[in-house]
């Protein structure tokens, strides 16, 4: 009985050979396989495709049309042109006439006027008079001014600007293409690398070829100083104490859950708190770093605590318990061992957490540091703290809300920039996490 009621149960299947219902858990494994190469690939190619648009519209930013013209400024046109009331053009009509001279010894003829210049440069005679101010001993001798051009012209060079859609106005005229063009034929406007975009300041609303981005590099740096020198000891030693050593009561519960809460509040919220905590009740000074600086670090704060927490988590508590077993204290266990060890994740939440305030806007808007225009660089480092700034990405704001379309290409540029900033705070961190991590 027993080996014919053996005989009679079927046989699913065996080693060699595979069932209907493993043959259809191997296609759901490969089915899901390709849907995550799939999302991978998809995920891909639109970070391709961001990238591509942003280096496509903010390379352009790191060129510039100039005006390039070498003259000698004799000491009476000198003396002249400091003798007339309107002293600036004065030297704009010198500057009229070294031109003309340079066309016609290149053998071009092109007749043009002050306003024309005025069209394609701004107005040169106030920068040939402050540097001939400023340095009255190049006066007989050749001197290369190095003058951008305006928004239409550089516009013009890089393709965004033709002829077809020129349309006449006190700005431009179709018929100033011309004098760009005999220009451009005699070597006299150029495209050079632009580093005075890197290194300038603000040029206001009327001049985005002076634009840069160098002052509000200057201003983010001095926050995120602010911000490192509060966010981390301070985070850091309130993981510690929640982690290490608080009692589990009802208190540190609600703690918790409110730090959880303050890392998904929007950070303009922060921007709100800042400007009626920081501006408004302690009358620190408007659009300076250092106010910019204690907003984020009020939003960084929950994103340091929760990491560094969860750092403190990963160590073994078989760590802690051989510490105390050897007769080390609680804090001696804590500082001596777990501390270290959890040192890598510590340094690579603090460093992403300053990336995330290093890109934030909203908070900035609020302690109006978008409206100011950062026109030169702090003259000292207690001045770098308190005097009125802007910060990278309030001022990519800025030019992107101007109707130019040289400041929205000055916007893209300082994308890339403020990219190549949050790219290299990564890199770093995947450096120190590397270097201080210990196996166990």
């Amino acid at each position: 009985m027993t080996d014919a009621s053996m005989d009679s149960v079927p046989v699913k299947g065996t080693l060699t050979t595979v069932d209907a219902r493993t043959k259809k858990r191997n296609a759901a494994e490969k089915r899901f396989k390709a849907y995550g190469i799939v999302a991978i690939l998809i995920g891909l190619f639109f970070l391709v495709v961001l990238a591509v648009s942003i280096l496509r519209s903010g390379i352009p930013a790191f060129t510039q049309a100039e005006m390039q013209l070498e003259f000698v400024l004799t000491q009476e046109e000198f003396d002249a042109a400091e003798s007339q009331v309107l002293k600036t053009k004065a030297y704009e009509n010198i500057f009229i006439t070294k031109l003309q001279d340079a066309l016609t010894e290149k053998g071009l003829t092109v007749a043009f006027d002050a306003a024309a210049i005025e069209r394609l440069l701004g107005k040169p005679g106030s920068t040939i008079r402050e540097f001939y101010r400023a340095n009255p001993d190049q006066i007989g001798q050749p001197v290369t001014f190095s003058l951008p051009a305006s928004s239409r012209v550089d516009g013009y060079f890089k393709g965004r600007v033709s002829r077809d859609t020129v349309v006449d106005s006190r700005f431009f005229e179709a018929s100033d293409l011309d004098l760009v063009d005999a220009l451009a034929d005699a070597g006299i406007i150029v495209r050079n690398f632009n580093w005075n975009f890197i290194t300038g300041s603000d040029s206001g609303v009327d001049h985005p070829g002076g634009a840069g981005i160098g002052v509000s590099v200057i201003g983010s740096f001095f926050m995120m100083l602010v911000v490192l020198a509060l966010s981390l000891p301070i985070g850091v030693a309130a993981s510690i104490y929640l982690e290490e050593f608080a009692p589990q009561n009802w208190f540190t519960d609600l703690i918790e859950v409110n730090i959880s809460n303050l890392a998904a509040v929007p950070s303009i919220v922060f921007g709100i708190l800042g400007l009626a905590v920081f501006i408004q009740f302690m009358h620190l000074p408007q659009s300076a770093p250092l106010v910019g600086g204690l907003v984020l670090t009020l939003m960084t704060l929950p994103t340091i605590i929760i990491s560094t927490r969860a750092s403190l988590k990963a160590v073994p508590p078989s760590i802690r318990e051989a510490a105390l077993g050897v007769g080390a204290s609680k804090m001696q266990t804590v500082f001596h061992h777990v501390l270290p060890l959890a040192a890598p994740g510590i340094l690579t939440g603090t460093i992403i957490g300053l990336a995330q305030a290093l890109g934030e806007t909203a908070p900035l808007l609020l302690i109006g540091m978008v409206g100011f225009i950062a026109r030169a660089y702090p003259e000292g480092v207690v001045s770098g703290f308190i005097d009125p700034n802007s910060a990278m990405p309030a001022q990519i704001y800025t030019w992107a809300a101007r109707a130019d379309a040289g400041f929205y290409e000055k916007a893209w540029g300082g994308i890339i920039i403020l990219l190549i900033f949050l790219l290299t705070m990564n890199i770093i961190a995947i450096i120190l996490r590397r270097r201080f991590e210990r196996r166990w």
